[in-house]
């Protein structure tokens, strides 16, 4: 998003994968080596027609999104499905495969992490050296991105505003993490809350991840990036981390491109069930904007600290968090004085207009087994019962890689 776009005129999506053992389902760190294979050099980047491929940190990780925002979701929808099936035919020569969700169900990132070492490495080293990356909130989670364009300070605010107000709840429809390391996390969402401290070392990087109230680029500038960079100065004095990417909260603005990035939602299993979560948060935080339920001057008072708590609930038990807010559930249109996010959510999608002109079947549907058979984290759980052997999770997560490949929805083990 290079030049300035009007709210809500297209949307940038980043998906990233684990790339794991086609039978063990053990981490493979190939990226870099799958990238080498399509350009003959090892590069960070790809493009493959309207897509990228790219590295992020770590080299069991592949990222895969749209080089230009997309309005038609659709269409998005079965490109991206026909580019991660050609992606799996690749990596099947290397013994390897895609798995979905947010989190990797048995690996040790003690152990087992290795960071990416080509182009941009020092920003990879500069990060492990100041945060320690070979953790659970760096080298292992998978999250998708969902960029949303704004042109000018009015439109930023208004934005802003309204993706504040979203961010609480979107772990209550996306949440895809309850197991590390082999067991039950205690939360439904087990990345979000690795993430949640990931870069505390450094607080005034990440915050509470609800992000502060901001106006403006200047006032956001001055109150959030500048005191980022002036308690970095001790530990970054070369200045590799010194850009807006170095805020972790969970939406940041990318200035750099005119966009706002939403980072709190989980990897789901397949693509629809990923694109019908971009498109309900994308109506959600429309409505928002638009002042459909709270003007903006409202939106804009209700407390960093309150929506945090909220975030936090919802975290650690997604659809069934109990949100006893009442000012909030006031903002958000709610007809009561308290529910269980998944009642929010049934609020929202049925209540909020449909924006894009493309059908909305496919996200129905994807919608309609989300908010009746649950999160994906909860289907999980289900599936898994009592039993954590290796063998167990193997044929689970080995199901999701399926779901992953034919582009279809998890509803346990077939």
């Amino acid at each position: 998003m290079s030049t300035a776009l009007q709210a809500f005129s297209g949307c940038g999506i980043e998906l990233e994968y684990m790339i794991v053992d086609r039978h063990t389902l053990a981490v493979l760190p190939v990226a870099d080596e799958l990238l080498h294979r399509l350009a003959g050099e090892y590069v960070g980047e790809v493009r493959q027609g309207a897509l990228c491929w790219s590295n992020e940190l770590v080299l069991h990780l592949l990222e895969l999104k749209n080089s230009n925002p997309d309005i038609a979701m659709e269409s998005l929808s079965e490109a991206l499905q026909s580019e991660i099936q050609r992606i799996n035919r690749l990596l099947e020569h290397m013994g390897a495969r895609l798995m979905p969700t947010a989190m990797h169900p048995f690996m040790n990132p003690r152990a087992e992490t290795r960071l990416w070492p080509h182009i941009s490495a020092k920003i990879y080293r500069a990060y492990d050296r100041i945060f320690g990356c070979r953790c659970h909130g760096w080298a292992n989670l998978q999250s998708m991105q969902l960029n949303l364009p704004f042109a000018g300070d009015q439109e930023f605010a208004r934005l802003h505003a309204a993706v504040r107000l979203l961010l609480p709840v979107l772990p209550a429809l996306a949440a895809s993490s309850p197991i590390a390391e082999g067991g039950s996390s205690g939360f439904l969402d087990f990345r979000m809350e690795s993430y949640r401290t990931h870069q505390l070392r450094v607080p005034s990087t990440i915050g509470v991840v609800i992000p502060e109230t901001s106006t403006s680029r200047a006032e956001y500038e001055a109150q959030i990036l500048a005191p980022m960079y002036r308690e970095m100065e001790t530990l970054d004095a070369k200045g590799v981390l010194h850009h807006e990417w170095l805020n972790a909260r969970g939406a940041i603005p990318r200035f750099d491109r005119n966009a706002l990035e939403i980072r709190v939602i989980d990897m789901q299993e397949c693509t629809q069930a990923n694109l019908a979560i971009a498109a309900a948060a994308t109506d959600a935080v429309r409505a928002l904007y638009e002042e459909t339920y709270a003007p903006l001057a409202e939106q804009q008072a209700i407390g960093t600290d309150a929506l945090a708590e909220i975030l936090r609930t919802c975290i650690r038990d997604a659809e069934h968090a109990v949100i006893a807010d009442a000012e909030y559930l006031r903002l958000m249109g709610f007809p009561a004085l308290r529910c269980e996010a998944r009642e929010l959510w049934r609020h929202l999608i049925t209540s909020m207009k449909l924006y894009r002109p493309e059908p909305q079947d496919a996200w129905q549907e994807a919608l309609h087994i989300i908010l009746e058979h649950g999160t994906l984290a909860h289907r999980i759980l289900r599936a898994m019962g009592d039993d954590y052997r290796r063998d167990r999770l193997q044929a689970i997560y080995g199901e999701l890689c399926d779901c992953l490949e034919e582009g279809r929805m998890f509803l346990g083990m077939r």
